[in-house]
Parts: structure tokens; C-alpha cells; sequence
């Protein structure tokens, strides 16, 4: 992919980049030069870090996957989620 640098020095990051890296307007990002290339890295907050290891980002993509496919519930309610999942939890055992 290429960008080209505008008049004030930014550039814009292509949608694809993005939206791999979950990232949106006000993100900071954090910008280092190192042997003349240009390193960008999202800076998360070390509260969710946990958010963006490689095993949690593996269930996000399969939980987006899932809600594509239409495999999901919706509840009305709180009482009919858990009369939900009380019955799935009898189901198993």
C-alpha cells in the first residue's frame, strides 16, 4: 500500500490498516525511525492490554465471524439471558 504525505505532513491511513488494527479518529499512535524506515504501533492503554494479545484478538475475529454468519442471540430482557444461559448450563451437564 502507499500514502501520499499531505501539505501539513499528515497522512491517512488506508481503511484496510484500520480496520485490522481496530483503530479510529483520536487513537494515538506511537512513531519511532529506526534505520531510516518508519515504525507506527497503536499505543493502547496497559489496563487492556490484555485486549490486544494475539489469543484475545483471535476471538474477536471469530465473535465478528459469528455475528456475520447470524450466530447469535438477542434478549429483550435480562431475566430471559439468564433463563437462557441456566438452560444451556443443564443442558451440559
Amino acid at each position: 500500500m502507499k500514502v501520499k504525505l499531505g501539505e501539513s505532513g499528515q497522512i491517512k491511513l488506508p481503511s484496510k490498516v484500520r480496520q485490522a488494527l481496530r483503530l479510529k479518529s483520536g487513537d494515538a499512535l506511537e512513531i519511532h525511525v529506526i534505520d531510516g524506515h518508519i515504525l507506527m504501533r497503536p499505543v493502547r492503554d496497559p489496563d487492556q492490554a490484555w485486549f490486544w494479545t494475539p489469543e484475545w484478538q483471535a476471538k474477536e475475529r471469530q465473535a465478528d465471524e459469528d455475528f456475520k454468519a447470524g450466530r447469535f442471540k438477542s434478549f429483550t430482557n435480562v431475566e430471559d439471558l439468564i433463563a437462557d444461559l441456566r438452560a444451556r448450563r443443564r443442558s451440559r451437564q
